[in-house]
């Protein structure tokens, strides 16, 4: 039996070492992301790392913690807002504001969490250099709309994310 098993790895090793350096090579230019939330239309997603992503872009980040999520976990989010763009809101009553990104509507924050925690509201103003906003369209989306997340920094940023499916 181990006759066998060591003909068939000799016979396909470069096979196996060609899966094993692509492995390795895809690793580390890239990792995959899976959405377990609803924040985002889409469940798998390919993060190309190292890659600054423009606004517009989905762009994967690093969260500095607190709240529901662990320091470190992995956001994926739309930039909505880059240095130099004007971050505005608009109070709509009962603790609910309207967040705009030069002048384009970004998203409505709520005063509470699903679980009923208070949300602190997040920055206004020009978004500083090495800062962005992100944004997802779900209503319940944890993003720049408040304090726990922010303006993001650019060394939070991962890299760039891919839609797969």
């Amino acid at each position: 039996m181990l006759d066998r098993i060591y003909q068939h790895i000799s016979r396909k090793a470069p096979i196996y070492l060609w899966l094993l350096a692509s492995i390795v090579a895809f690793g580390r230019y890239f990792t995959v992301s899976i959405n377990v939330s609803e924040s985002l239309p889409g469940t798998v997603f390919l993060v190309q790392k190292g890659v600054k992503p423009g606004k517009g872009d989905l762009a994967a980040f690093r969260y500095n913690g607190g709240g529901p999520y662990e320091r470190g976990s992995l956001f994926l989010k739309r930039v909505v807002g880059i240095p130099g763009s004007v971050v505005t809101a608009t109070d709509r009553g009962d603790g609910y504001r309207d967040y705009f990104v030069d002048g384009q509507f970004a998203g409505s924050a709520k005063p509470l969490s699903k679980d009923g925690l208070p949300l602190a509201p997040g920055p206004v103003g020009v978004i500083q250099e090495g800062h962005y906003y992100m944004a997802a369209p779900n209503p319940d989306s944890l993003d720049s709309r408040y304090a726990l997340v922010g303006w993001v920094h650019e060394s939070q940023i991962v890299g760039r994310g891919i839609t797969i499916f």
